[in-house]
């Protein structure tokens, strides 16, 4: 009787392996498990060439056939053993095969990616030499950015100032980099037009990269002389109190223009409803979504998402700017194109997603 009952606890095909498109430093066991019923789960040892006895690293259920071992170093040789547990007794099984970790240059199942960026490299490389023989390549109208030259002429006219608001996002923001990028442009026109400018942040880093930004700007407009450090100003972290602040600024300076760019949280309403109030042109734009809603309704133009990463090479026209934007579009056209084709062929269960599943 119990020697049937050891028998039945026989474990089968006890593998160790290096588990594959990896880093390394993991070893993958695995085994044929035995009924269910009869254990209460299985005990992993190891132990190193080197040494004489085994330890144990790990627990699992009774149905489970997998064990991941993460807790090894590639340069050295294990040895492994598996025992099925029943109550407080090992029953232990044949050790397994001696087994080292090692990491992968290139994991097989992101083949897909790999393709991605090279297909995307090489339309970067199309554009960019397209771009440098001087082929004008199309950017479709974003009307948030025709509109500034009419804003700087605006405020020009009135005698009134400009106000720049880069969001409460500190430097590492995205949608804060790409504000700057305007703000350079931004800077350029009222230096030629001599306007005053408003710079307001509420991040010191933000507020160092502003103040050069605009400095250079006025350095590349000629105009060096015209520029004040009173222009670039810091107010507060806090946000509603970086709101009241701003406020009070469009109350008392009435400016002529006011551009909301960056990442905008719940004070995007308050002070794009001052603006609003005092008649002047709004151009607002962020990557925060829910915001959007709020100065589509208070602003004159509002760019909506990617626009405001577009606005580098939308304004500047710099050739490998250029060329980038029009690289990301035709990939996104291509990827739309192959999502219509899935689609399609899905209607005719035929199903290709497995190749293009990241694992």
């Amino acid at each position: 009787m119990w020697l049937f009952f050891i028998f039945s606890l026989s474990i089968e095909d006890f593998v160790a392996r290096d588990r594959p498109d990896d880093g390394g430093r993991c070893i993958l066991l695995s085994w044929k498990g035995v009924d269910d019923s009869l254990i209460d789960g299985y005990v992993l040892f190891r132990r190193r060439i080197s040494d004489t006895s085994f330890k144990i690293i790990g627990f699992t259920g009774i149905f489970a056939t997998t064990f991941e071992d993460n807790n090894v170093h590639d340069s050295i040789k294990y040895v492994y053993q598996i025992a099925a547990l029943k109550q407080d007794s090992f029953y232990y099984h044949t050790t397994s095969n001696v087994v080292q970790s090692s990491p992968q240059f290139f994991h097989r199942g992101r083949l897909n990616i790999l393709v991605s960026i090279i297909l995307f490299t090489l339309l970067l490389i199309y554009f960019i030499n397209r771009a440098k023989r001087g082929e004008n390549l199309f950017i479709r109208k974003i009307s948030g950015l025709e509109a500034i030259e009419e804003a700087v002429g605006r405020a020009t006219e009135m005698g009134k100032p400009i106000l720049y608001v880069p969001g409460l996002g500190d430097i590492d923001f995205p949608s804060t980099i790409a504000s700057m990028n305007i703000l350079a442009e931004l800077a350029k026109k009222a230096a030629v037009y001599d306007n005053q400018l408003i710079v307001v942040n509420c991040y010191p880093v933000v507020y160092t990269v502003a103040r050069e930004v605009v400095r250079q700007a006025f350095i590349n407009a000629g105009k060096i002389d015209r520029f004040n450090d009173d222009y670039v100003r810091y107010l507060t972290e806090s946000q509603f109190g970086y709101a009241g602040a701003i406020n009070g600024i469009i109350l008392r300076e009435k400016p002529a223009t006011n551009f909301f760019i960056g990442p905008f949280f719940a004070e995007s309403l308050l002070i794009a409803e001052t603006g609003n109030q005092i008649g002047a042109i709004q151009i607002a734009g962020t990557d925060q979504v829910l915001q959007l809603p709020f100065f589509v309704t208070a602003c004159d133009y509002t760019l909506l998402g990617e626009e405001v990463y577009a606005a580098s090479a939308y304004l500047t026209k710099e050739p490998v700017l250029v060329a980038s934007l029009k690289a990301q579009d035709t990939g996104k056209l291509l990827t739309l194109a192959i999502l219509i084709i899935l689609t399609i062929l899905s209607f005719f269960k035929i199903n290709l997603t497995s190749i293009l599943r990241v694992q």
